[in-house]
């Protein structure tokens, strides 16, 4: 597959070492020869300095050849002019990233294909989402939904005293079938559990399960349940005010955010449960002054990972329950998971996980990248004659690295076991490592 990136910032850089991993023929192109520099060098890739609304740089990049072509620069309209001269070049499919909502409404999305864009993405929306999430599951570190929510992927980290510690898989105890653990993340290492394995104080961990399952996943883990009624934003960007938005009105919002501009356009919202204060969040005095001692929660979505980690320590250390932190530094969020700071955000994974959907087969419904683990969880639909269908769970020759975590069936989830059939029809919820996702296709 010959994909052409436009746009090596942040989220087109990552993307590029990604699917590289998979031995897609990759042309990274950017205007800036600084942001190429070495990518050649370093991964198995070409780079190319220009422009993407070019009609002489995208015939050079050999466009008219691509299976996919990515736009994923800052600017929405040179994405949108980029894929658009794309297709009209050759290009077989198409995705934008943009900023404005309103072409995201289901009602724009066959005038946009019309124009020869195939596909939208806007990371920052779909990290606000996972910010109002996170703020109604304090217990959690992250989530994830499958088959309109018949079956959830659930991330928690699991403390000393909790009924699931040090518990043998192959004791039974696991035996009830109503979640799976499917995976286990220790210090850096990712472990697929097996019947030698158990739960140990400190490690996160993921469940698969079911709506109904969902407070026995939280008791069984040892956590605690509260409501977040007033929340501190460290930041008051585009991904803040996204948020700020949808979060419920009985909330009461307190913002910090140093830029006046972005004050103005907070105020502009007109929400009467929102409170704006224009100064630096790392001060200290500042944040007890507006009452950080009294939150339920924090969150910390400045541009400066660092200052993120740091800020959401400190109110880990006023006791405040929950935090959340934007993290785009890869490098960190292994450092901020042991620090324990709460919840991660990353645009970058957010992005990745939509548009690497794109490179697989038709078959694969849904693909989550996780921050917390290098793995995906991937949604399959089980065809006729799939090797998956040829026997029970438990006689599959799966990779060693992959562990198949639940089942929807006409509409309802269960969870998988090793006596479990899987049928045609069915969606499968597969956890693997990040290098085992190639080998699943032959399973589907």
């Amino acid at each position: 597959m010959r994909i052409i990136i436009a746009g090596a910032g942040a989220v087109g850089t990552h993307l590029a070492k990604m699917l590289v991993r998979d031995n897609f023929d990759i042309v990274l192109l950017d205007e800036s020869e600084e942001r190429l520099r070495g990518l050649d060098a370093n991964y198995d890739l070409m780079t190319k300095i220009g422009r993407p609304t070019s009609l002489e740089d995208l015939t050079e990049c050999s466009v008219k050849n691509a299976d996919l072509f990515i736009a994923v620069t800052p600017d929405e309209s040179v994405n949108m002019t980029a894929c658009m001269l794309a297709t009209n070049l050759g290009a077989k499919k198409t995705v934008a990233r943009i900023n404005n909502t309103e072409y995201l409404k289901p009602q724009n999305a066959e005038f946009f294909k019309k124009l020869g864009v195939a596909s939208l993405i806007m990371p920052e929306r779909l990290a606000a989402n996972e910010i109002i999430d996170s703020l109604k599951t304090g217990w959690l570190r992250e989530q994830r939904y499958f088959c309109n929510k018949a079956l959830i992927l659930l991330c928690v980290k699991v403390r000393a005293g909790a009924p699931l510690v040090n518990k043998l898989f192959s004791s039974g105890y696991f035996d009830h079938g109503r979640y799976r653990i499917v995976a286990i993340k220790r210090h850096l290492k990712t472990i697929i559990p097996k019947g030698a394995d158990e739960v140990l104080p400190g490690d996160v961990v993921y469940f698969i399960t079911t709506k109904e399952n969902l407070e026995f996943v939280r008791q069984d883990a040892g956590k605690s349940l509260f409501a977040v009624k007033k929340v501190m934003f460290m930041g008051g960007g585009s991904i803040a005010r996204r948020a700020i938005r949808d979060i419920p009105k009985d909330v009461e919002i307190t913002v910090i955010e140093s830029n006046t501009e972005r004050c103005r356009k907070l105020s502009e919202m007109g929400l009467p449960n929102l409170l704006i204060v224009q100064g630096d969040g790392r001060d200290l005095d500042l944040l007890k002054s507006e009452g950080l001692q009294e939150m339920d929660a924090f969150v910390a979505i400045t541009d400066n990972s660092e200052a993120n980690t740091l800020t959401c320590l400190t109110a880990k250390s006023f006791g405040i329950k929950k935090s959340i932190a934007e993290i785009e530094n890869l490098d960190y969020i292994d450092v901020a998971d042991n620090l324990d700071i709460g919840s991660i955000i990353n645009k970058k994974l957010i992005a990745a996980s939509y548009i690497y959907q794109l490179t697989l087969n038709d078959d694969v419904l849904n693909v989550q990248c996780l921050t917390y683990s290098d793995a995906e969880v991937v949604e399959f639909i089980v065809n006729e004659n799939d090797k998956i269908t040829q026997d029970k769970v438990k006689n599959l020759r799966l990779p060693k690295d992959v562990s198949i975590g639940g089942i929807v069936r006409d509409g309802k989830g269960f969870v998988v076991n090793g006596e479990t059939q899987i049928l045609p029809n069915d969606h499968v919820v597969v956890f693997c490592t990040a290098a085992s996702i190639r080998k699943l296709e032959k399973l589907f």
